[in-house]
């Protein structure tokens, strides 16, 4: 049995873990994971959709803009209080649109993010297999084309979830040790007092 201390973020002070991808990605398993290697609180976004939210995308109807906006600054708003407070989180969420990783980013918190992906037929294979989620597979077209992919942002870590539960849980691990302190924001300005 491995004895060696588990690999943690780069902070000494409490933060933020997003875990994010399209739906199925494995958001949920790899994000309850991370929070049990690392002692954390594990928060899923999807608990903090509106009854509408939920709705409206069990009928196959994909989240506007102005729906996903009150939800995307309740999670901010939620992960700064339990960060402030001194707990360390680890969020589900889709992050599909830099605005809203933005949006969390703005928060004043460090945070780091884990965007899991893989070819959209490991995907797809993946909601095909899954039962009881609100969110149908027909959506996964919808969401990869919202995904803004998070290009040159260097706070997060991309790992490729078409491996086992324990292995992308490790790869996460192991980028996740080396992101800098700097790297992970803790006050964004907004565009609008820039």
């Amino acid at each position: 049995m491995d004895t060696a201390a588990p690999a943690t973020p780069a902070s000494a002070s409490p933060l933020a873990i997003v875990v994010m991808g399209v739906s199925g990605s494995g958001k949920t398993t790899i994000a309850q994971a991370l929070a049990a290697h690392y002692g954390y609180r594990f928060l899923d976004a999807d608990d903090y959709h509106s009854v509408a939210a939920r709705a409206q995308m069990a009928a196959g109807q994909p989240l506007t803009d102005a729906m996903r906006l009150p939800w995307v600054e309740l999670l901010a708003a939620t992960l700064r209080d339990c960060v402030q407070a001194g707990e360390s989180v680890v969020l589900a969420f889709s992050g599909l649109r830099g605005t809203h990783r933005q949006l969390l980013r703005r928060s004043g918190i460090p945070i780091r993010f884990v965007f899991l992906h893989a070819a959209p037929h490991v995907i797809a294979a993946r909601l095909s297999a899954r039962a009881g989620h609100f969110m149908p597979a027909s959506l996964l077209d919808s969401q990869l084309q919202t995904l803004e992919l998070p290009l040159d942002e260097a706070d997060v870590v991309s790992v490729d979830v078409d491996a086992t539960v324990a292995e992308v849980v490790q790869d996460a691990i192991a980028q996740l040790a080396l992101i800098a302190p700097a790297a992970a924001h803790t006050a964004v300005p907004s565009p609008q007092s820039a």
